[in-house]
């Protein structure tokens, strides 16, 4: 699918690999349109892009549909949806002052990054499948999904970040099963250790630790190259119901 005069949403748009998608999809000639908590970023960053930023809360079926709604009467209907979005908050099963893991927060966990996704993907996908194809193979449209090697190599604390993930994973062959008729593909990446605000807000030291963890190339992977993988995808339309892991060969280590 060529990239040039296509509507593309984006969810955690305003930083990190949103913010990188954005910018790889605005040098291909694509609209975008930022979905994100963050107004003050989402909104500098739309207006340098030349595209909308539109606040909308992924975990929120009625904020993601009034947030397509914006999007599309601005700059019509989306054929590139990549989700972002996502939280990472740590806490163990059991903490080491004898509590168990927190239940409000394990469900807010899951209701961002496996919920959100289903919210945001799902009515992208209804969007998508009502409209004309794009090209000679009848597409109408790709979903990008975002997942992560915690999905498979979940570390001590991150019960809730890696089963909200995993469910990610286990949505993308079904989810590109059922949009098979419509035209509609559907992706995953799963990035390893990545230059995100998380991570940068990291002191030097421990950014360099991290990044030597990874085989090869030994640093901390950049937004741009998930970018990159981002753009193959959307351009190959034969990458359809798998999850790619982006991580330079890295095995999560326990902790």
């Amino acid at each position: 699918m060529d990239i040039s005069g296509l509507s593309a949403v984006i969810t955690g748009g305003a930083s990190g690999l949103g913010e990188a998608t954005a910018r790889m999809l605005v040098a291909g000639g694509a609209k975008v349109a930022l979905f994100d908590m963050n107004a003050e970023k989402g909104e500098a960053l739309a207006a340098e892009l030349g595209g909308i930023f539109v606040s909308v809360d992924v975990s929120n079926p009625s904020s993601v549909a009034a947030g397509f709604e914006t999007a599309r009467a601005a700059q019509g209907q989306e054929r590139i949806c990549v989700n972002c979005a996502g939280i990472g908050p740590a806490q163990r099963t059991v903490n080491r002052d004898g509590s168990s893991h927190d239940g409000d927060l394990y469900a807010k966990v899951i209701a961002v990054n496996l919920i959100g996704t289903f919210n945001t993907a799902s009515q992208a996908a209804a969007g998508m499948a009502a409209t004309d194809p794009v090209n000679g193979d009848n597409e109408r449209g790709v979903i990008i999904n975002t997942a992560s090697v915690a999905a498979y190599d979940g570390q001590i604390g991150q019960l809730a970040y890696a089963s909200s993930k995993a469910g990610v994973v286990g949505m993308t062959l079904p989810m590109a099963r059922d949009l098979s008729r419509s035209g509609v593909r559907v992706m995953t990446i799963a990035p390893g250790l990545f230059m995100t605000p998380m991570l940068a807000g990291l002191p030097q030291e421990a950014q360099d630790s991290l990044g030597a963890q990874v085989p090869f190339p030994p640093r901390l992977g950049d937004p741009s190259e998930y970018a990159k993988l981002a753009r193959s995808i959307i351009e190959n339309p034969m990458l359809n119901g798998e999850t790619i892991r982006l991580d330079g060969a890295i095995r999560m280590a326990p902790k």
